[in-house]
């Protein structure tokens, strides 16, 4: 064989030439690899196509391209069926395995276009430079990923510990054929707002806020009836095993007034379970479905479902939507006690579009101390507090503090809606949050409620008159505290004989609420 030194030796031109390229090329190329896998993490398989891995990249690249078209064709074209897929538990659980594999899939396309790209000859410093790129890109795809993933699992926990499922049983929640359209053929969904006072001191949950919310399912106009929490005799439907036992409605004559205490409409949800346990039938909250029953008997109005706020929660609600704003018409006391003649803490002083947090607000809905017609005053400040509420609850503010209302949700609400119906209720919430709000105005002391026997044939009449009324136009107006009302004449025992019915329409709430101050109280 012969030797190496018979091999012919490369001309020194031809060396000198080819070194400037080695040189030349280095810097070039690093920053080609850079930038190549910063767009391939950008559209997956762009990386693969640059490396010459021609059919993994088209494959890759393709199902990328397909992903898109089809986010933003769903995004852009499927609200019902993304809603839908956000109140599903078992779709939620598919987001989160599917959210888990692409942020997993993504991160290896990262690395293996990267290292298809580098060069073979790259230096130390050029493959540090590519692994901390990596790295970045890495992360950037994770947390996001990571973000998503317990987003959909907070979602799933709310849904299913909020919201009755299939095991759920109520004795007053209505049966749905249509499912996709359950408001087909049914101008007014009627639901109870109940509002309950659990807190350490008190005997019992006694729901202080009761409120009925009456929505129109083509407009989604909302129209508040308030109902004070001293009414007593509430009725029952006749045909039922709670009118048998109360045929003259809820409550005792000829007694004390400490013991009228136990015959309000406040103490019903304690009471009558205690007194008369499963008389409304099988029920996960029999004290709501009581409620929901004498509550539409006094109305008129067939109520579908109830959504109940635990008031201890309601504070964290209210700090988690960054406070709410109102108006305060007169000075509302924080603290306090009428009974017990203690003075409140402070007062929320007259103000224009005042920021509230939770514990004010909660005052702000529930201060009574001297106050002329404590209740019916109370119940005008609470429809203005979830007036606010809803003006808070912007979609930025959602996405923002979302898991931390996820959290309060579960933990201060409950309900009998279906999980199954939740996608129609999230429809027809979008449109009462672009629809009117008002009140149904009712006359405590023309239908007799400071008094032992009210007229509920006059508030159903009046309730009738108001909802079948156009609602009163207004301008648009700021919110505010409503005027305290006057103090009512005094109660007495005498039955009380039919009203006429008060048929004003139903008021804007932001008008109700809108900034006049008057004097203290």
């Amino acid at each position: 064989m012969p030797s190496d030194q018979h091999q012919p030796a490369p001309s020194r031109g031809r060396a000198r030439r080819a070194a400037p390229r080695r040189r030349a090329g280095r810097p070039r190329r690093t920053g080609a690899i850079l930038g190549l896998t910063l767009l391939g993490s950008l559209i997956p398989g762009v990386g693969y196509l640059a490396a010459g891995w021609k059919k993994l990249g088209a494959v890759v690249l393709t199902v990328s391209l397909a992903l898109l078209g089809l986010a933003g064709y769903y995004g852009l074209t499927q609200r019902e069926r993304i809603i839908e897929l956000a109140v599903a538990p078992k779709q939620l659980q598919y987001v989160t395995v599917g959210l888990c594999l692409l942020g997993t899939l993504w991160i290896v396309v990262i690395v293996t276009s990267h290292r298809a790209l580098r060069s073979g000859t790259a230096t130390k410093g050029s493959r540090f430079g590519g692994a901390v790129l990596v790295g970045l890109l890495s992360f950037a795809v994770a947390v996001p990923t990571a973000m998503g993933v317990q987003t959909a699992r907070t979602q799933q926990d709310l849904v299913q510990t909020v919201f009755a499922g299939g095991n759920s049983k109520s004795a007053t929640r209505p049966t749905v054929k249509n499912k996709k359209d359950p408001w087909a053929g049914k101008p007014r969904l009627n639901v109870l707002l109940l509002g309950a006072d659990d807190a350490a001191k008190r005997d019992g949950v006694r729901t202080d806020t009761v409120i009925v919310a009456s929505i129109d399912t083509v407009t989604g106009n909302v129209s508040l009836i308030s109902l004070p929490r001293k009414l007593m005799f509430m009725p029952f439907p006749k045909g039922t095993k709670l009118h048998e036992e109360y045929p003259d409605g809820f409550g005792e004559d000829g007694i004390s007034m400490a013991d009228r205490l136990e015959w309000m409409l406040d103490a019903i949800y304690k009471n009558v379970p205690e007194q008369h346990p499963g008389i409304v039938g099988p029920s996960d909250n029999e004290g709501a479905d009581i409620l929901k029953l004498t509550v539409g008997e006094a109305t008129g109005l067939p109520l579908d479902y109830y959504v109940q706020i635990n008031l201890a929660g309601f504070t964290q609600l209210v700090n988690a939507l960054g406070g709410i704003r109102v108006n305060i018409n007169y000075p509302i006391p924080v603290g306090g006690s009428d009974d017990a003649k203690r003075p409140p803490n402070y007062y929320l002083q007259p103000a224009k579009d005042k920021h509230l947090w939770g514990l004010e607000a909660l005052w702000y809905a529930r201060g009574r101390y001297m106050i002329p017609n404590p209740d019916d005053a109370r119940s005008a400040r609470q429809r203005c507090a979830i007036h606010a509420i809803a003006e808070a609850a912007t979609p930025p503010n959602l996405l923002k503090s979302y898991r931390s209302l996820a959290e309060v949700g579960k933990n201060m609400l409950r309900t009998d809606i279906p999980q199954e119906l939740l996608p129609a209720f999230l429809e027809l919430a979008l449109k009462i949050k672009s629809a009117k709000v008002s009140e149904v105005p009712l006359d405590g002391k023309k239908l007799k409620f400071a008094y032992p026997h009210p007229d509920y044939d006059g508030l159903r009449a009046t309730v009738a008159a108001a909802l079948a009324a156009k609602p009163a136009s207004t301008t648009p107006t700021t919110r505010g505290t409503p005027k305290p009302a006057q103090p009512t004449r005094k109660a007495t025992n005498k039955p009380s004989t039919p009203s006429t019915p008060n048929t004003a329409a139903p008021a804007d709430l932001a008008d109700a609420c809108e900034y006049h101050p008057v004097e203290a109280p």
